[in-house]
């Protein structure tokens, strides 16, 4: 049997996730399909987001963001998506032994960073790949960051806001920055260091404390960020003919509209800051524009001519299903009013 949604999430990172709340919320069928893992659930600690202490884990949130959504109605599938297929009336989702036709696809497929080769330390204690998260760790300690490109001969030097110690590890690597970034570079005070790291020593805890050079010198570290590139996971966009960006990013309006009708996308795998706060942000104005092209209500003049006007057997709109959710959950006033009598017997 094939599950009908009105919205379908492919993606259950952050953006994904606020998305499938805003739109379980306001009153659309959703289902979230995420094959799991993703930048977000490598995160050892929560950074930058109101509300949420830093001891809470990327895998952590994750956990209560999906228990949300599901308590609100969504429906929640761990399987990889494998092909999305256009019908008369929308699409056909395909993942695994699970599939569905949906009115509307929502990819929140993000992207993968290009890791360096080893030796490394573990991600999140010395491995970092958000500076706009990780900056504020690093403040007067020895820092590196790993590549040949303008944007790590950027990142270099926008560090040295948070330490005077950063070094620039080209790894053996030709530098590939620009004349002028050059010329920028000389002019602040960052070490390049253009041996490859042969070896690498850690503390107790396992965060990184050196790393080892060819040339036999060791220098201390406490972290750093490596800077060769994202790769965008737009295989499904593609296949479905959405636009993406020179810079491999699906074109997006300010609601996650692409220019194919039905199919929207949010998070890192569009332009902006990939940040858990700007993901969350993206989600929820993808979940209102998906409500707002979703809505049967208020029923325009055209319409009314005609479909007629609306009865009460129209209304509501909202699914049984998630009609039932809406009652039985706590945050419903009713759902209140029934504790709150139930506490007073109990008493």
């Amino acid at each position: 049997m094939t599950d009908h949604y009105q919205v379908t999430v492919v993606g259950g990172g952050p953006a994904g996730l606020t998305t499938a709340l805003y739109t379980t919320r306001l009153g659309h069928d959703t289902a979230v399909i995420n094959r799991g893992g993703g930048r977000a659930a490598m995160m050892l600690d929560t950074h930058n987001v109101i509300g949420v202490t830093e001891d809470v884990s990327g895998n952590e949130f994750l956990e209560t963001a999906t228990e949300q959504v599901q308590e609100y109605g969504a429906d929640y599938y761990q399987d990889f998506v494998s092909d999305i297929e256009e019908t008369d009336d929308g699409y056909r989702v395909t993942a695994g032994n699970v599939e569905v036709t949906t009115d509307h696809v929502v990819l929140a497929t993000g992207f993968s960073d290009e890791r360096p080769d080893p030796p490394l330390p573990r991600t999140g204690k010395g491995l970092h790949y958000c500076l706009h998260c990780d900056a504020y760790m690093f403040v007067d300690e020895p820092v590196y960051v790993m590549g040949t490109g303008d944007s790590a001969a950027y990142v270099a030097m926008i560090m040295l806001n948070f330490t005077p110690e950063v070094d620039l590890l080209t790894r053996g690597d030709e530098p590939e920055w620009s004349e002028e970034t050059g010329e920028m570079l000389d002019n602040h005070p960052i070490d390049v260091i253009h041996e490859e790291i042969t070896g690498m020593e850690k503390r107790d805890d396992g965060w990184l404390e050196a790393f080892e050079f060819e040339d036999g010198t060791s220098r201390e570290y406490r972290g750093g960020f490596p800077m060769y590139g994202s790769d965008y996971n737009t295989d499904l966009a593609e296949s479905l003919g959405v636009e993406l960006n020179d810079d491999g990013t699906i074109a997006v309006d300010d609601h996650g509209r692409t220019n194919v009708d039905g199919i929207y996308a949010v998070g890192d795998v569009t332009p902006g800051h990939n940040q858990i706060p700007t993901a969350m942000g993206e989600g929820a104005r993808c979940g209102i524009g998906n409500h707002y092209d979703l809505r049967p209500f208020p029923r325009s003049l055209d319409e009314i001519e005609e479909q007629g006007p609306v009865t009460k057997d129209d209304i509501p709109a909202i699914s049984g299903d998630l009609r039932e959710h809406a009652v039985d959950h706590e945050g419903h006033p009713g759902e209140g009013q029934a504790r709150a009598a139930a506490e007073t017997d109990d008493d």
